[in-house]
């Protein structure tokens, strides 16, 4: 990535915190650990060819793509988004970073696709590459990504990228005939795809609900309304968590991850603030109740994959906004002390057992500290 004065000044010195590991300094805060995981991301990562991209592996090898794909390049992106509204000059330094890589986003970007709507392929597109294939939950992430860069900046660009994600996602409802559980929005674009998702359907229904907030324009809350029942007619288990997807034939992958439950959590919560009606914000709280009983507290959540978390524990800040409970938020906490502690390698990036280190980890990791230095008021824009 194009290297700015004011991002090597910021990289510099996350990388002189994370060299003091293993002396006797006093533990860092949350924003001292976001810039130390965000120094070693830099430094692993970044191209620096100009572009504001991203390499998918550190370290990397000869047969691996320039460019990172798509859904870890988004949470990088993020990352830098939620470093820099952390409070003061700590986020105030990220500015020209974060609008190089919103204009790197945008290299994914195609004008067109299988349905003929516009949205951001799997790779980047020419001239840098090619750009493969089209998933809708990809999309979705980048579109709260622009919704939530809306609400801290107030700016119309923005939020017509974040329409036109949505208006994507709409084109992506799947109207094939004699389905089991008819509708819902599919996971991606591919020919052979007949998966319908908690990921595809759940982070659409968010999105439909913020820009419902943001525009009241009710077309966007019946289409949120629509995702959203569909996922829990077809996806939701009694014990309120979700499943993963359900196949063509109508099989169900019932694994537990835990952005899907996440990301119902935040829905309820949106929903609550767009009807006034009290059963919304009840089924936040079940839902985050059933997924820590689940997650949390027997240690599962740190099995699972840290971007999967990073959304997951960030929809339950917002449900921590809304009610002022500490359950989740220390939930939270401990989860990022433990990453800090036990899952950081020698070049301070997030490792899991022998694999090399991967962007999208180390990326979320930076989301998490980050928005834990945030003021707890500002939660209330996250997902």
């Amino acid at each position: 990535m194009a290297a700015h004065p004011t991002r090597r000044a910021v990289v510099g010195g996350a990388l002189a915190l994370a060299g003091a590991r293993g002396t006797a300094a006093p533990a860092p805060d949350h924003g001292e650990r976001a810039l130390a995981w965000h120094g070693a991301l830099e430094r692993a990562f970044a191209v620096g060819d100009g572009t504001g991209l991203y390499r998918e592996y550190h370290p990397p090898r000869p047969s691996d793509e320039l460019y990172s794909t798509e859904w870890p390049f988004s949470q990088a992106h993020v990352a830098l988004l939620d470093l820099a509204m952390m409070p003061g000059a700590a986020g105030r330094r990220f500015a020209p970073a974060l609008a190089t890589v919103r204009a790197a986003q945008q290299r994914y970007w195609s004008r067109t696709s299988t349905t003929g709507v516009a949205g951001h392929l799997a790779k980047v597109v020419a001239p840098l590459g090619h750009g493969d294939d089209l998933y809708y939950d990809d999309n979705e992430w980048v579109g709260l990504a622009e919704v939530q860069h809306h609400l801290y900046r107030r700016d119309a660009e923005s939020l017509r990228r974040a329409r036109a994600i949505f208006a994507l996602v709409r084109s992506g409802w799947s109207e094939e005939k004699g389905l089991r559980s008819p509708g819902g929005v599919v996971w991606t674009q591919k020919r052979d795809n007949g998966d319908r998702n908690t990921v595809s359907n759940m982070p659409a229904a968010e999105l439909g609900a913020r820009l419902y907030l943001i525009t009241r324009e009710r077309a966007y809350l019946d289409d949120a309304l629509r995702y959203y029942r569909w996922t829990n007619a077809t996806l939701q288990r009694r014990d309120g968590l979700y499943a993963d997807h359900i196949k063509r034939d109508g099989t169900i992958e019932p694994r537990v991850w835990s952005y899907n439950q996440g990301v119902p959590v935040g829905v309820n919560v949106l929903l609550w603030r767009a009807t006034g009606e009290a059963r919304y914000l009840a089924e936040a709280r079940r839902v985050a109740a059933a997924s820590h009983d689940r997650l949390v507290a027997p240690g599962q959540v740190d099995d699972q994959p840290p971007p999967f978390n990073a959304i997951y524990f960030k929809n339950l800040l917002l449900l921590a906004h809304a009610t002022r409970e500490r359950r989740d938020v220390d939930a939270m906490r401990g989860y990022a002390d433990r990453m800090w502690r036990g899952r950081r390698n020698d070049a301070g990036l997030v490792q899991f057992g022998g694999r090399r280190a991967e962007l999208i980890d180390t990326a979320a990791l930076v989301q998490v500290e980050a928005v834990l230095a945030w003021r707890p008021a500002d939660w209330a824009m996250l997902y």
